[in-house]
């Protein structure tokens, strides 16, 4: 919610599961949880210190048994190493700590009728089978629709129209269907065919022979439209505040949005979009000021914001930093695309069609005239001598981002890596340094404080 008084006015409570001290040394998990009781902060009740795995299964086969007897939703249990010394050790990976994991329940399910398959159509014209049940309540909500992924896993399965199924939760989230009841299964039951035309623009359909998936390849096709505008407007692309997916498809309803590049022109329809019910002046001057902001946003986020078939903000990036400038990139050959680190045949070929396509020329020729930055002027580096050298950063700097440090980094030629080998160069290390410092220590790496770090790239 972006409004903060609406939020005031829900119940929204929270459980406290960790705490961090510089003054107190605390030496477990469980020290932990009853400390920050004392504080007074909400723990969670249900905790428990164990002996051994038995009885931590014990207690997840208890809970898992007990689950609906809790006022709210839980989908598993999660396990620490009660020692806060051994969690230092283990230390983490990107995304998640290797002293916890989660014991994870079976999701619950339901048996419900599933009356028609119909397919959905997303932003890259992706083909979606989807099973329209009769409705039915599973795990706090009810479920009238659930995914099946692609036609290889109807086949699978063997799900047809008029069939009984058995539907869950994946991860108490998204409802799919998992098996088939055949005993009720109807005897003039058909088997599901992939469909030859799009069923929302009619256009005829692609499949790859190495794809499961089958493609509308009508760019101007209703369904991909709005995705891809949505897509373009949002968050990590060109953040336009206030361009969300309900005003998206109204626009593209009322015929103000045709592709994404129709979005610099709105402001030629001013005096049309105030008056739309429920817009008016500020709302609309507002949404004209946060796209023109847009076009501040650099080559990369536009590249991504494309929405070219498998380059994710990741590869958008590697490939703006390579190719620098739009027209580069869509003279590129197959060899030349593949030519980028982590940069393989998927992307290249996706990039290839994307730009041989003459609509999409045409739709990056408008957005060029309207004033989008679609080239970069590249890393400027400041000196050579951090070329060929490698660092890894671990704990919290003082004066500085981790992101600064690395495009410091490489300012001066030198490169980050996120684990310690012994081809590492140098571990920059901060406060509350982890698991990579002692790897460091064994392999006999360069260990650096954040001031000789700062001493060493000193202009």
């Amino acid at each position: 919610m972006q409004d903060p008084q609406i939020v005031a006015k829900r119940p929204l409570q929270i459980f406290l599961y960790y705490f961090y001290s510089e003054n107190e040394e605390l030496k477990s998990q469980y020290e932990n949880l009853k400390l920050l009781r004392e504080l007074g902060f909400r723990v969670n009740t249900n905790f428990i210190l164990c002996k051994d795995l038995s009885q931590v299964l014990a207690f997840c086969r208890e809970w898992e048994n007990r689950r609906s007897e809790l006022p709210y939703e839980i989908d598993g249990v999660v396990i620490k190493v009660n020692s806060l010394k051994h969690q230092k050790i283990l230390g983490s990976i990107a995304k998640s700590p290797r002293w916890a994991v989660a014991f994870k329940f079976k999701a619950k399910q339901a048996n419900t009728k599933l009356n028609k398959i119909t397919w959905q159509v997303g932003r890259t014209g992706t083909l979606t089978p989807v099973a329209e049940l009769e409705p039915v309540l599973l795990a706090g909500s009810t479920i009238s629709r659930a995914t099946l992924h692609n036609i290889d896993e109807i086949k699978r399965k063997d799900i047809r129209e008029g069939d009984w199924v058995v539907i869950e939760k994946g991860g108490d989230v998204i409802p799919k269907v998992v098996s088939v009841d055949l005993s009720r299964r109807l005897k003039n039951s058909a088997e599901v065919k992939i469909p030859l035309k799009c069923p929302v623009c009619g256009s005829k359909l692609f499949k790859p022979e190495e794809e499961v998936a089958v493609y509308c390849e009508n760019n101007l096709c209703p369904a991909q439209v709005k995705g891809r505008i949505t897509h373009f407007a949002a968050r990590g692309a060109m953040d336009i505040e206030g361009l969300g997916e309900a005003l998206i498809n109204l626009f593209v309803d009322l015929g103000h949005l045709k592709d994404y590049s129709d979005i610099y022109h709105l402001k030629e329809k001013r005096e049309e979009l105030i008056n739309i019910e429920r817009l008016g002046d500020k709302s609309i001057d507002n949404l004209l000021n946060a796209i023109e902001t847009s076009k501040q946003k650099s080559f990369e986020k536009v590249l991504f914001a494309l929405g070219v078939r498998y380059v994710g903000s990741g590869a958008a990036k590697k490939i703006a930093d390579h190719f620098l400038s739009i027209e580069k990139l869509m003279d590129a050959s197959k060899d030349e695309i593949e030519a980028i680190h982590e940069i393989g045949p998927s992307i290249s070929e996706s990039v290839i069609r994307f730009f041989s396509n003459a609509q999409n020329r045409k739709t990056i020729e408008k957005l060029k005239k309207s004033g989008l930055v679609l080239a970069s002027k590249g890393r400027l580096k400041k000196s050579n001598r951090l070329d060929g050298k490698s660092f890894v950063l671990t704990g919290t700097l003082s004066t500085m981002s981790r992101e600064e440090a690395k495009e410091k980094i490489q300012n001066h030629g030198g490169s980050v890596v996120s684990s310690v080998s012994k081809n590492t160069n140098y571990v920059v290390v901060g406060e509350n340094a982890g698991s990579k410092l002692d790897k460091a220590q064994k392999l006999g790496i360069e260990i650096l404080s954040e001031e000789q770090f700062l001493e060493l790239i000193k202009e």
